[in-house]
């Protein structure tokens, strides 16, 4: 063999071990180069204090399992959640989970990761799909069940009455699948019942600054507020601090419902500015490491897993605070 031939093999064999390792130090079968196994994870962004917490538990289940975390940090945007969809399944990871920004538009990048063969695990909020072949499992609460919970709190505590109660309410991120489900489980609870009325509805994107800015426009417009419901504990900390400087008393002179369990909520709730809150538990990385593990390998998973949660009312949270994780 001559030396050009033999410096063309070597120089061959380098551009083939390069295509292998890819980007990330991932093999050509998405497992890192120790043989573990890669999952690319797109989360929604970082708009709230359990979405960090959401995070933080996937980020640490993963390093606990031996599993090789590729994240991305979507910024609540669905665009950059596709292509980050579209990125791992470049990379060929072994499995894609991720929490949609949105419900719908999914189904061109999840037939292009079911045409690659890799799985894809819902985790927190579902996306609608007709076609139900395009992931293997969702985890995540019912935000359904979270807004009858909602409901239910709120025609206990106005039992025997008969004066109108005026509803103001903070929606979640318009489209997200927590916004319009909270929202359709609590309408139909209330809706048993006319004195209740919701005033005004409006997004408040899940923040604290947003929900802050809104509850300002609600108390500007609405003459009377007897309730608010906000979606997230974000938006009802906001929605607290607009009350307070317009000279109210919250969880009083307005009384608040909100969703999540943070551990700032409970600490208002200690101090009586939040009356109920309706847990959503963040802490699904356990979960979804195991789901993974088990979808890579091809075995049978339930298609719906729902999380277990409570609701908390003002004469617990003193008790619950202390052991608050999120």
């Amino acid at each position: 063999m001559s030396k050009r031939a033999a410096a063309a093999l070597v120089a061959g064999a380098m551009v083939a071990v390069l295509s292998a390792c890819g980007s990330g130090g991932g093999s050509a079968d998405g497992k890192d180069s120790g043989g573990r196994l890669t999952v690319g994870f797109s989360q929604v962004g970082a708009e709230s204090g359990w979405r960090t917490a959401n995070t933080k538990s996937v980020q640490d289940a993963a390093k606990k399992a031996g599993i090789t975390l590729k994240f991305s940090d979507a910024q609540q945007k669905q665009e950059n959640q596709i292509k980050a969809i579209r990125s791992f399944i470049q990379q060929k990871v072994d499995v894609i989970a991720f929490s949609p920004v949105v419900e719908s538009g999914w189904d061109t990048v999840l037939k292009e990761a079911k045409a690659a063969r890799i799985p894809v695990v819902l985790t927190d909020r579902a996306v609608d799909s007709e076609d139900e072949s395009l992931y293997a499992t969702f985890l995540g609460s019912d935000f359904v069940e979270e807004g009858k919970k909602a409901g239910d709190w709120l025609v206990k505590e106005y039992q025997g009455k008969s004066d109108a109660v005026n509803i103001v309410e903070l929606q979640g991120t318009t489209g997200s699948a927590p916004a319009n489900d909270r929202k359709s489980g609590f309408a139909d609870v209330i809706r048993t019942d006319g004195k209740f009325r919701i005033t005004a509805s409006q997004t408040g994107d899940f923040t604290r600054a947003k929900g802050k800015e809104v509850m300002q426009a609600f108390l500007k417009s609405q003459p009377r507020i007897d309730v608010l419901y906000a979606h997230n504990d974000d938006m009802a900390l906001g929605a607290i601090q607009a009350i307070e400087e317009a000279g109210k008393k919250p969880g009083t002179d307005i009384k608040i419902i909100s969703v999540d369990g943070v551990r700032d909520a409970f600490t208002a709730m200690s101090q009586g500015k939040i009356n109920v809150l309706v847990e959503c538990n963040p802490l699904l990385g356990d979960q979804l490491m195991d789901l993974v593990k088990k979808v890579e390998a091809g075995e049978q998973v339930p298609r719906r897993i729902k999380t277990e949660e409570g609701v908390f009312t003002q004469d617990q949270a003193a008790a619950a605070l202390p052991t608050r994780q999120y």
